[in-house]
């Protein structure tokens, strides 16, 4: 691998890494803002509480990144189907899965070398590169919390402590992001 290639992969794995931290960092603020009968609220029948976002999220984890390298990322264990009931008997235990899926994802992620990159691995029996794998859990995990966010902001309403820039500051937000980088 040349010089450049090194710095590449090297690139993305940090990118990649500091990705997955921030989306996990807005879903700890989140979950943060709510309390435990708000977690296992359904809108209606048809859509997931975050609760059962949290579960799936904490089962793909737990099955996607044990063994990463050498098992198809689809345990025979996992019960995928079951991830969506609502059977969980407490908040805590949902953000015990929560933690412990993130415990193997990110021991998993921060254990890769450059060198793991073009490496294939399995998911559901479909050849993936790491790479490919990555980027796909990137955009899953993403899709995710973004529920847990929309879902929240609608439980909260105007109790809501947003996470990003508030509405009408972004003006002020730039203008001092910009003194503070001339400084």
């Amino acid at each position: 691998m040349s010089g450049i290639e090194q710095q590449v992969a090297t690139e993305f794995l940090n990118e990649i890494r500091a990705i997955f931290r921030s989306q996990k960092q807005m879903l700890d603020k989140t979950l943060a803002q709510l309390n435990d009968e708000e977690l296992f609220r359904q809108p209606d029948s048809e859509s997931n509480s975050i609760a059962i976002i949290i579960k799936h999220l904490g089962g793909n984890m737990i099955s996607r990144w044990t063994d990463f390298l050498t098992t198809d990322g689809e345990k025979p264990n996992r019960n995928r189907d079951g991830e969506f009931i609502s059977d969980q008997d407490s908040a805590e235990s949902l953000k015990k899965l929560l933690a412990q899926g993130y415990n193997v994802f990110f021991a998993t992620i921060d254990a890769l070398t450059i060198d793991d990159l073009l490496k294939s691995i399995m998911i559901r029996n479909e050849p993936h590169t790491v790479i490919k794998a990555l980027q796909r859990q990137v955009s899953h995990y993403g899709y995710h919390v973004g529920q847990i966010v929309y879902i929240a902001k609608q439980i909260k309403r105007e109790d809501w402590q947003t996470l990003s820039i508030p509405r009408g500051a972004s003006r002020d937000y730039v203008v001092t992001a910009f003194k503070a980088q001339s400084s």
